[in-house]
């Protein structure tokens, strides 16, 4: 206590008022705090300071106190005689102490979980040696038959039944391995993880191509700007939203799997596949019913319009699958598992394009045939990744039975995963916003803007699949505590965009012109495409950055700040330079020019953050320590 201390503690007891309302305060919160405390299991004399003197029935206060500190969350514990099992809390804000509350009760939970198990093991232990007795017993009887000559009947049982024993015991040791992503070669290990689900975006990118090109090819370009420009833009709104929020799921899992918590896993897989159910179901209902409001809302041309409509709300009616698979491959990656995902869609690939031209051309059902065979294929790879996850040994066997939400773990689902929700809709709402401005410049703008959407659509796939891989990586290494390992992931994650990003620029400099053919025989629209692919196409280094550091953050559950970063950066600037700038240059290239534009900006606020501030900042780490 030096003067200073007491000069501020004078001035505050001579403020009655103040005085008054802050004990006030305090008193509130330690009666609420003494209820919660004993519903978390902790009992404690009965307190009229400012502070608890906790003990908890089954978990001693030293390992708690380790825990809390670990979290950055400070009691005081005093290792000494009598008072050694006991915890002083100090009361603080309300926002504090649920804080303390919410940490304590997945700790308590994981605990009790962890006791339950190391129970469950001893009893198999000793279930295992009493088996082995019993077939050491049942080995020498068969030996003594076998010295008779030919085995008998039982020998021959006993025998097949030892040998299932010694078959089951082998699978399970089968089922143990070291986890690559936390011990293997780092660069390695990423590019191994990054393929199948570059593959894998490519593929499911088809889905929504092999749809354009065959329509533009046979239904004319009014279609095609249908199916492949207003469209796509609102389905990514809607359903880009909850894949957004169900990363969140993706993040929970890959670092419990990282630090090999059996029955978190398990939780978190069946309430993210009650949660995709769920949300399927709600999606579904405002696809079909908002699908006329929103494409009026965007300006659709007229001639546009009706072959929308119809595409949206056939194509909600395939959400519930669509939102499976999402979150079912997912799972599969979180836990390192990226080469499944990928076999199901090159498999359901191929069934939307033999569908699209079964629908499109023999029955020449339309837009409708278009949007029928992309929802039946995302049907059939749900169901596959669903097979895959239920036919698993490892700890994250999905059970539908099982399939329920568990509301703590769907809340720490959405807190992480909400930001990164909002994010995929602000990303959405400033195409939404540009793709209104696209349809004010006539049916040759919008139908170039959505085959161009298309070819450029290479980039993103590759920049999504390193961002998947680097959340992956860093969540399991962040769950396994291996801080190093992160930091260095990191680096190499943005080392190789760049390099990939070098080679897509130029392939697509030179092949853009070509693959735009493939979706129209338009000399007009085909023109246009050909500026902007010059124009936009060298930009994107300048987003490279975004998507790997939001990625790394999104691994260890920063979320928030990212989603602020993006929403000022991107929908922000949008929005102005179209409602300020583009009435002065109306063209194409003026809408397209806030692409790179928010980009740059976005970037240098994700380096400041990344570096000072987020939760993988040096300085932060060496603050903790």
């Amino acid at each position: 206590m030096n003067q200073t201390t007491i000069a501020a503690g004078a001035a505050a007891i001579r403020d009655v008022e103040y005085f008054r309302k802050t004990v006030k305060k305090v008193i509130e919160t330690r009666e609420w705090s003494k209820e919660e405390l004993k519903k978390l299991g902790f009992s404690f004399e009965d307190s009229k300071s400012n502070f608890i003197f906790a003990t908890h029935k089954s978990v001693p206060a030293g390992k708690i106190f380790q825990a809390l500190r670990e979290r950055h969350i400070y009691v005081r514990y005093f290792e000494k005689p009598r008072i050694d099992n006991y915890l002083r809390i100090t009361i603080g804000t309300r926002e504090e102490m649920q804080t303390l509350f919410d940490f304590l009760k997945d700790y308590l939970t994981e605990s009790r979980q962890v006791a339950k198990r190391i129970a469950n093991i001893r009893c198999q232990e000793d279930e295992a040696a009493e088996n082995i007795k019993q077939k050491k017993s049942i080995c020498r009887g068969a030996e003594e038959n076998f010295k008779g000559g030919l085995p008998s009947e039982s020998a021959m049982r006993s025998g097949g039944s030892f040998r299932r024993y010694l078959g089951m015991n082998k699978e399970k040791k089968e089922v143990v391995k070291v986890n690559q992503i936390t011990e293997g070669v780092i660069w390695q290990q990423i590019l191994i993880f990054f393929l199948p689900i570059l593959f894998g975006t490519f593929f499911q990118q088809l889905y929504n191509t092999a749809d354009a090109m065959i329509v533009g090819h046979f239904l004319g370009k009014q279609a095609l700007a249908a199916v492949g420009g207003t469209t796509g833009t609102l389905i990514n709104l809607l359903v880009g939203f909850f894949v957004g929020l169900s990363s969140g799921a993706t993040v929970v899992i890959s670092q419990h799997y990282g630090a090999n918590k059996e029955d978190k896993v398990q939780w978190a897989v069946h309430t993210s596949i009650a949660f995709s159910i769920l949300g399927g179901i709600v999606l579904t209902v405002v696809g079909i019913g908002c699908s006329r409001w929103m494409l009026d809302l965007m300006n659709t041309p007229d001639d546009v319009v009706n072959h929308a409509l119809i595409y949206m709300r056939v194509y909600f009616l395939g959400t519930i699958g669509n939102l499976i698979y999402n979150m079912g491959s997912g799972i599969l990656r979180a836990v390192g598992d990226s080469k499944r995902p990928l076999l199901y869609l090159i498999i359901c690939c191929m069934t939307n394009i033999a569908l699209d031209f079964l629908f499109v051309v023999g029955l020449q059902m339309g837009v409708m045939g278009a949007a029928l065979a992309t929802i039946l294929s995302q049907i059939i790879s749900a169901v596959l990744v669903m097979g895959s996850l239920m036919r698993t040994r490892d700890i994250y066997r999905l059970h539908l039975r099982k399939i329920s939400i568990d509301w703590i773990m769907l809340k720490r689902i959405i807190r992480i995963g909400f930001p990164a929700g909002v994010q995929s809709i602000l990303y959405s709402v400033s195409n939404v916003i540009i793709q209104s401005a696209v349809n004010s410049l006539g049916t040759n703008n919008v139908a170039a803007w959505a085959a161009y959407g298309k070819v450029d659509g290479l980039f993103w796939m590759m920049i999504n699949a390193l961002g998947i891989a680097a959340t992956t990586f860093v969540g399991q290494n962040y769950g396994a505590k291996k801080m190093d390992r992160v930091h260095r992931g990191v680096r190499t994650s943005m080392i190789m965009a760049f390099l990939m990003t070098g080679l897509m620029v130029v392939f697509m400099w030179f092949i853009g012109d070509t693959l735009i053919s493939l979706f129209t025989t338009d000399t007009a629209v085909r023109e246009i495409c050909h500026g902007l692919i010059h124009f936009l196409v060298p930009t994107f280094f300048t987003y490279i950055s975004i998507e790997i550091l939001s990625g790394a953050l999104r691994g260890v559950g920063d979320a928030w700040i990212p989603m602020f970063i993006t929403g000022i950066g991107i929908c922000g600037v949008r929005i102005v330079w179209m409602t300020a700038v583009l009435p002065h240059f109306h063209s194409l290239k003026g809408a397209a020019f806030c692409y790179p534009l928010s980009w740059v900006i976005t970037t240098i606020a994700y380096f400041i953050y990344y570096l000072f501030f987020s939760q993988l900042s040096k300085r932060k780490e060496l603050r903790s320590i």
